[in-house]
């Protein structure tokens, strides 16, 4: 039966990877990687960079699978979603029928951590339950863009006694998270920078944009007065390298 490794690389510096993530590295005869073009080119050189650290120039086998792309448009977000998952889940699946032995372990490397808004999970689950290539995966965590938020602006996720509600700026700007039981809120997956509407209500923002490389970039301070200086510098970031990983905590008042 194949084995697939799903192993958390973290936010982008190699040395956030764990001890157990190196040695799952080594076990893995081939890694499978979904291409999204030149668009991620400087992720895939950054993917590049963690192999070749730990496994050698030489060291390891690259198949590449051709992303498919994901309808944007489309007014049924979910139904979107899921048709895209599902093309993945075919391709990853022809993958692994052609170029993995039947006892083989292949690779999946995935940004951050595999737990956190990502689908390598459902997807290979998919591939499970259509039986046509008999497999069993393992998923090793790896340090998230979420934790190396709070790292590196020092501060604590979750403030005494309190909870943290993690979230995506489309949740964000449709209101789920207005009502005052959810006052501090991390945010992925935010397109358009939704904390906006949180001006005005006496907020913290704590930013970090391509967390653990070495473009990261860092700001911090009440929402009502950053919040100008973080749109302004994202937008221009975005346009300089065409893409843009970002996360934030807004942090509103309680009580």
């Amino acid at each position: 039966m194949r084995h697939i490794r799903v192993i958390g690389v973290g936010a982008g510096d190699p040395g956030l990877l764990t001890v157990e993530a190196v040695e799952a590295l080594r076990s893995v005869e081939a890694f499978l990687v979904l291409d999204k073009g030149e668009t991620t080119a400087e992720l895939t050189a950054t993917r590049q960079a963690i192999l070749e650290r730990f496994l050698g120039a030489d060291g390891y086998r690259v198949v590449t699978i051709a992303d498919p792309p994901r309808d944007r448009t489309a007014d049924d977000y979910a139904g979107a979603v899921e048709a895209w998952r599902d093309a993945r889940s075919m391709a990853v699946e022809h993958a692994l029928r052609t170029e993995i032995g039947e006892k083989g372990t292949a690779g999946l490397l995935v940004w951050g951590d595999p737990a956190l808004y990502d689908g390598t999970i459902t997807m290979l689950d998919t591939i499970v339950a259509r039986g046509q290539v008999p497999l069993k995966y393992d998923v090793l965590p790896g340090i998230s863009s979420v934790q190396l938020l709070a790292a590196r602006h020092r501060i604590t996720l979750t403030r005494t006694a309190g909870a943290v509600r993690v979230t995506t700026g489309r949740r964000v700007a449709a209101g789920k998270h207005d009502d005052a039981e959810d006052a501090d809120l991390v945010v992925m997956l935010d397109a358009h920078l939704a904390c906006e509407r949180f001006r005005g209500q006496g907020a913290e923002l704590y930013w970090g944009a391509y967390l653990g490389t070495p473009d990261e970039v860092l700001i911090a301070g009440p929402l009502d007065e950053v919040m100008d200086h973080v749109t302004a510098k994202r937008a221009r970031l975005r346009a300089e390298k065409g893409w843009i990983m970002d996360t934030y905590l807004v942090r509103r008042p309680t009580g």
